[in-house]
């Protein structure tokens, strides 16, 4: 995560005062042109713009957001050490996904809530993986990266899925013995016995997923982190531009901002629905993942063009790793709080979906080598699954 500032621009003279600092963090990226349309996208949403204007200008708003994101974060671990930087990355690393996640889960959106984070996992594992391959193998024969830390990732990744199937496999098998329908999102009418008894399911599931999360931390950061060394030194150390206060403030106010287009854009997207025809799974399984990853994604490529491919498959594998093991049981633990029915159940298509895609990148990344046709074979995937879910009628 630490090659996010040459996306950010280079330095200028140690960055020391004002001006420098604005046009290190504002002026060097050509992603920050994008930031004309945060002040738009709210307006848009105060006023009460056409839901496809509103939608449009928020959508690209959040792009440069997530870039400022993740470069403030990146200032702020530098200055607070090894430790503590790493856990500030797996925190902040996907940030907007959580915020605007939170956004709907409020609204009782839930159908988004589930496609985004499903749609991030797979964005991450066929998408951004598999651009990986192709930029950094296209003028190479074959390219190495840590085997042990690949294998963890991906073992981790297979106990994620896990923890997708049971629910799945629960909705089922099981009768209800209860009379009475409930609905449950993605799951369609069921009894009452059952509604209840996959979410207690997915609530304990949650629990158990977030302490093995914390322990993989421990694991990164304490006790294996020689594994994860060579990848460390990938990032190279840089000279920083903002101070920890001045980096807190950054990521306050992006936040904020954040969250206000998340807001605008999610009370849009019934509209959106209503105009276009598109689903709500559509929507949050392929659209909303490229705002909040679109950083990830370029820093990802740059950095296997250049043959560091174990910090690209951390970038990668483990931001898909972070949202199934932290993000999305935070969520169902989060709903359970604020009494929304948030649970692990995905539909039995949206579960196969993420078994396949698991298995295709878990298989190819075990031999610790890559190439640019695996990086096609990955991208071709991830079109199947796209125009899959584009026809893929709306199961609310």
């Amino acid at each position: 995560m630490s090659e996010e500032a040459p996306l950010l621009g280079g330095r200028r003279g140690g960055g020391h005062k004002l001006q420098e600092k604005l046009y290190n963090v504002f002026l060097t990226s050509y992603v920050n042109t994008f930031l004309v349309f945060v002040p738009l996208g709210i307006v848009a949403g105060i006023m009460g713009w056409s839901a496809g204007w509103t939608f449009t200008l928020n959508f690209l708003a959040i792009i440069p957001l997530a870039g400022l994101l993740s470069y403030a974060t990146e200032e702020l671990a530098e200055h607070v050490g090894d430790t503590i930087g790493g856990l500030l990355n797996a925190t902040f690393g996907n940030a907007v996904e959580l915020i605007v996640a939170i956004v709907a889960l409020k609204k009782g959106e839930i159908r988004i809530v589930q496609a985004s984070m499903l749609g991030s996992i797979l964005s991450n594992i066929l998408l951004v993986l598999g651009c990986c391959f192709v930029a950094g193998g296209y003028n190479r024969i074959q390219q190495t990266f840590n085997q042990t830390v690949a294998q963890t990732m991906s073992s981790l990744m297979a106990l994620a899925t896990a923890s997708l199937l049971i629910p799945a496999a629960f909705h089922a098998t099981i009768g209800g013995a209860t009379k009475g329908e409930e609905v449950i999102p993605g799951a369609g009418p069921t009894t009452v016995g059952e509604s209840q008894g996959i979410l207690a399911l997915s609530r304990g599931t949650s629990v158990v997923l977030l302490i093995i999360y914390v322990l993989y931390l421990f694991f990164q950061i304490k006790t294996h982190a020689d594994y994860f060394e060579q990848q460390a030194e990938e990032g190279e150390s840089r000279e920083t531009v903002l101070r920890p206060p001045e980096s807190v403030l950054l990521l306050v106010v992006v936040t904020l901002l954040v969250a206000f287009c998340a807001e605008y854009l999610v009370d849009s997207i019934d509209s959106i629905v209503e105009e276009t025809g598109m689903s709500k799974t559509f929507i949050g399984l392929i659209l909303l993942p490229i705002v909040g990853n679109a950083a990830e994604h370029v820093t990802a490529v740059v950095v296997a063009m250049k043959n560091k491919m174990d910090l690209a498959i951390g970038v990668a594998i483990g931001s898909s790793m972070q949202i199934a093991l932290f993000l999305t049981p935070f969520l169902v633990v989060l709903g359970w709080i604020i009494h929304q029915p948030m649970s692990l159940y995905f539909n039995t298509f949206e579960t196969a979906v993420l078994f396949v895609s698991v298995f295709i990148t878990n298989y190819l990344i075990l031999d610790g080598e890559s190439n640019w046709l695996e990086g096609a074979m990955l991208l071709g995937t991830y079109t199947i699954v796209a125009i899959a879910f584009f026809f893929y009628p709306e199961d609310m």
